[in-house]
């Protein structure tokens, strides 16, 4: 999903089974780069390409109506990855999310605060929290990824060197479900900016289509962004 985002840090490396491991990733707040003002909202999200070279990779993405759900399963798309020690990807978006997160002898994030960047809801019990797929998996089914092998689709699925993987309310996260930006778009219009270059990101990485209709929504989008 080549789309380099505008950071200049050297971005970790997948092992061999396709995912990052734990020491490579950074904690909250480690990185603020977004083409704008940093803030919490977006210091998270790795590889996030500013507005402008997301604008250029919006073009180049094929327009094309949405595939079949045919054939689709979530267990197509094996997650969450281990990392070693009892660590998965959930664990490591939780750590890389919030503030003072605390970890026990599992992995597990004993305590923390997690602001939730779709609605602002805040949480100090990560247990109401849900990773949220910035391209939902059966919208990338839907988009090309019908035709991957598992192991591509692992990749998508527990990818921590792009912004496809963020800690938000359970409740905005099934708001969303799989829709697509002219479908859904988060309560929080200050987050637009952000959430419309992050999407055409993971969508230009993976090499996924866009409709005509999710198009022109994140043009909208992306026409927040300051200048």
């Amino acid at each position: 999903m080549m789309l380099t985002g505008c950071s200049t840090a050297t971005e970790p490396t997948p092992d061999a089974s396709g995912v990052t491991p734990a020491a490579a990733i950074p904690a909250a707040g480690a990185s603020a780069g977004t083409g704008g003002e940093p803030s919490e909202a977006t210091a998270t999200l790795p590889g996030l390409p500013t507005a402008a070279q997301a604008r250029t990779a919006l073009n180049g993405l094929t327009v094309a109506a949405q595939e079949s759900m045919s054939g689709y399963s979530r267990d197509k798309f094996p997650h969450w990855a281990e990392h070693g020690k009892h660590c998965d990807t959930r664990e490591l978006v939780l750590r890389r999310d919030g503030t003072a997160v605390t970890q026990d002898d599992e992995c597990r994030a004993a305590a923390g605060r997690w602001v939730s960047v779709y609605d602002g809801a805040t949480f100090t019990d990560a247990s109401k929290v849900d990773i949220d797929h910035m391209v939902p998996l059966a919208n990338a089914w839907r988009s090309g990824a019908n035709s991957w092998d598992q192991q591509k689709r692992k990749e998508f699925a527990n990818d921590l060197t792009h912004p496809q993987l963020l800690a938000v309310s359970a409740a905005s996260n099934r708001a969303k479900g799989d829709q697509s930006p002219d479908e859904w778009q988060p309560p929080s219009q200050a987050y637009w900016c952000t959430y419309a270059r992050a999407w055409t990101s993971v969508k230009s990485t993976y090499q996924l289509t866009v409709t005509e209709a999710e198009k022109a929504t994140l043009v909208k989008m992306l026409g927040t962004c300051a200048a």
